[in-house]
């Protein structure tokens, strides 16, 4: 296979540079959007009222943003955790599959926003319920995906293993936990981006008469005091984040091929 012989200067260019023209390209035609249309700024400001609210609110925001980062990724690395002994047992057993996997999916079909309220309820209101919400959200993705790696197995592979009489242990080790990085993966960087809307919406209830809040309550906030340029500067923040968490899940999961699955080399 050949490999890719491009410098590296040139190949983050190549990853960085659509992204930055397509926000560009967004950025203009908001602005044009809003100018065009004559909407009002309590509907929608145009970017550089954002960007000045940004500017002047930039420590809260920067707090805020910290403070969300940390119950996102707390709530991301529970729901990894969680993920990966439930899909184990599911692994191990086609019965306790079976019986558990639709309890399972509670974790996907429940509204969020339902039962929000109900754990600020019984944990308090206070980071950690904001931890429990954002892993909540992120749990299902990692339960199918790691379940799915750890049970599709190549026949051929699992006949050699019973043929040199593999204990379970090896088994998993040398065989299950190998074959299921890419599905892991794949479920992590979808886990990690829900864990940001998890904390964001756990933030909503949990946030309120704090001294220190989210970006979550900041955008609860800056609704209900009609200023609009703020909670926009605060959702560009929480998408931002976002994006920043999925790709450092993004680069620890290519490190992980690398290091355990072929397909990364």
């Amino acid at each position: 296979m050949r490999k890719n012989t491009l410098p590296l200067s040139t190949r983050v260019l190549r990853f960085v540079l659509p992204p930055m023209i397509f926000f560009l390209l967004f950025l203009g035609g908001w602005d044009l959007a809003v100018k065009w249309f004559e909407i009002p700024a309590y509907l929608l400001p145009g970017p550089k009222p954002v960007f000045q609210s940004a500017v002047a609110n930039g420590r809260v925001l920067a707090l805020a943003s910290l403070l969300t980062a940390a119950a996102a990724a707390a709530g991301f690395l529970v729901s990894v955790v969680i993920g990966l002994i439930v899909a184990f047992l599911f692994s191990q057993s086609a019965w306790i599959q079976r019986a558990g996997y639709p309890y399972a999916m509670f974790f996907q079909t429940v509204p969020v926003v339902a039962i929000a309220p109900l754990i600020v309820i019984w944990f308090g209101s206070d980071f950690r319920s904001i931890v429990i919400t954002s892993a909540i959200v992120g749990l299902f993705p990692i339960i199918t995906t790691g379940t799915a790696g750890l049970t599709n197995l190549d026949r051929n592979m699992v006949e050699l293993f019973d043929l040199n009489n593999a204990s379970r242990w090896q088994k998993l080790w040398k065989l299950r936990f190998p074959n299921s990085i890419p599905y892991l993966v794949a479920g992590a960087k979808t886990s990690s981006g829900l864990s940001v809307v998890g904390a964001i919406i756990g933030e909503f209830f949990a946030g309120f008469g704090q001294q220190r809040y989210g970006l979550g309550y900041l955008i609860f906030q800056a609704n209900a005091a009609l200023k609009t340029d703020l909670m926009v500067a605060a959702t560009i923040a929480s998408t931002l984040l976002g994006l920043l968490i999925f790709g450092v899940v993004g680069l620890a999961g290519h490190l992980a091929l690398r290091r355990w699955h072929h397909s990364a080399h």
